[in-house]
């Protein structure tokens, strides 16, 4: 079974945030691996055992032609990657992302598309569904244990008050939650062996996008302020003279929660 993980390279979440003229993050240095990614490669690459024979090819969108994140899912264990860069995506919203990752998704032509539930530096949550809904296959989301019988995926989705047991005819998109698996450590020869692994390198000409239709031209929103959140205010102690409960009931009234 040959399973596509999409995956996404960030900056460095333990530098500090710099962002662009335009109110964008700066993607202009390295670029790593999104931890939340680590755990569909992890949970792709079990997938492809477990079925006997397959590969896991990984799918990024990412500027400069930046393969670093990448090189690490390939020293974990996947096959090859595709990687769209164009600088015609700079500015690029949700639905611009999903339009690029579906094209590349049909070149890498996989049983199985796994995904995170959302990234660490954009949280949006709706790139999962809206690829499905481009590649019109079926989507189950939050999946916190996933397995493959035959043509079928099965999966626990989570859920606040436990989990549902679901089932989606393949090929489906599947994004997983961070406990699905434990992501394993790249081995040094599986780093050294990610040097020479294949990443082929499209634009959106190769995918046939139309430039003016993603990115900062076709993205449709626009940032037009960035402001720091506001420092911390002191806390109000109260002191229990017996009546502590009632001031904090009334403390509660005020801020209008009870």
């Amino acid at each position: 079974m040959n399973v596509v993980v999409c995956v996404k390279q960030i900056p460095d979440p333990a530098e500090p945030g710099k962002l662009e003229a335009d109110n964008t993050l700066d993607r202009s240095g390295k670029l790593i691996l999104d931890e939340s990614d680590s755990y569909g490669v992890e949970m792709g690459l079990q997938l492809a055992d477990a079925s006997g024979g397959g590969e896991v090819t990984l799918v990024s969108m990412a500027p400069n032609n930046e393969t670093s994140g990448l090189r690490t899912a390939l020293a974990m264990g996947a096959a090859k990657a595709i990687l769209v860069s164009d600088e015609a995506l700079s500015g690029a919203g949700a639905l611009d992302t999903a339009k690029v990752l579906a094209k590349a998704i049909e070149r890498a032509e996989g049983d199985l598309v796994l995904t995170a539930t959302e990234s660490t530096d954009g949280y949006t949550g709706t790139i999962p569904e809206q690829v499905a809904a481009l590649l019109g296959r079926p989507s189950v989301t939050f999946a916190k244990h996933v397995e493959v019988a035959g043509d079928t995926v099965k999966v626990q989705r989570q859920t606040e008050l436990g989990y549902d047991e679901v089932e989606a005819p393949l090929p489906a998109v599947v994004s997983v939650t961070a406990g699905v698996v434990e992501p394993r450590y790249p081995s040094f020869k599986g780093i050294m062996a990610a040097k020479s692994k294949p990443v082929d390198q499209l634009t959106l000409a190769d995918l046939g996008i139309d430039p003016v239709t993603v990115g900062s031209a076709g993205a449709g929103q626009e940032i037009v302020a960035v402001d720091e959140a506001p420092a911390r205010e002191a806390g109000e102690i109260v002191e229990d003279d017996g009546e502590g409960h009632a001031k904090i009931v009334a403390f509660l009234e005020n801020l209008k929660v009870i």
